[in-house]
């Protein structure tokens, strides 16, 4: 399985969108260079809240070009970025992705998935009724979150838009994605 980066992103500080880069440096055990979401224990504000001594699970934010396609079908515009990611991919099946997935990004770097993104009101701040795009039940009430991905960084090195992303499965059995 392989796919693409289609853009990068980051901001040092607390916005809903993450304006793009020609490239983003990934750290190690950190996340992003810069990004206002690295480091080891949680950044995001609600879970410094709640507890500021957790390891972050949630250093790098990767979501599917598809998904633009699919809400842009539903009347809504979304770039890369907008939806506050740092990694843009096209051609990999990142919801379908087992927990501890290594992602091969560029010459160096690898991220390991550790769940999936847990949408938030934000995204209907950004654009009403989007959060009924990326949140929605499947045929058997069961929540589905397409909001993306998070990962930690296990390689550092830089990330530009066209390098290719390679996957490499944990051994099974294979533990399904849970938000983080």
């Amino acid at each position: 399985m392989s796919g693409t980066v289609t853009a990068v992103s980051g901001n040092e500080g607390y916005s809903f969108t993450k304006p793009n880069r020609e490239s983003v440096t990934l750290l190690a055990g950190l996340g992003v260079e810069g990004d206002v979401h690295a480091g080891e224990t949680v950044k995001h504000r609600s879970r410094v809240a709640k507890d500021p001594t957790v390891p972050n699970l949630r250093q790098v934010h990767l979501i599917h070009e598809e998904l633009f396609a699919e809400v842009g079908a539903a009347g809504f515009t979304v770039r890369p970025g907008e939806l506050g990611e740092n990694i843009t991919t096209r051609g990999i099946d990142l919801l379908g992705l087992p927990t501890g997935a290594l992602l091969h990004l560029g010459d160096e770097a690898v991220v390991e998935v550790t769940g999936l993104r847990n949408p938030c009101h934000q995204i209907d701040n950004f654009q009403k009724g989007l959060l009924k795009r990326v949140v929605g039940r499947d045929a058997d009430g069961n929540l589905v979150r397409r909001a993306g991905i998070m990962g930690i960084v296990r390689t550092g090195g830089v990330v530009r838009p066209g390098d290719t992303i390679s996957v490499q499965l944990p051994a099974e059995p294979h533990r399904p994605l849970a938000p983080v």
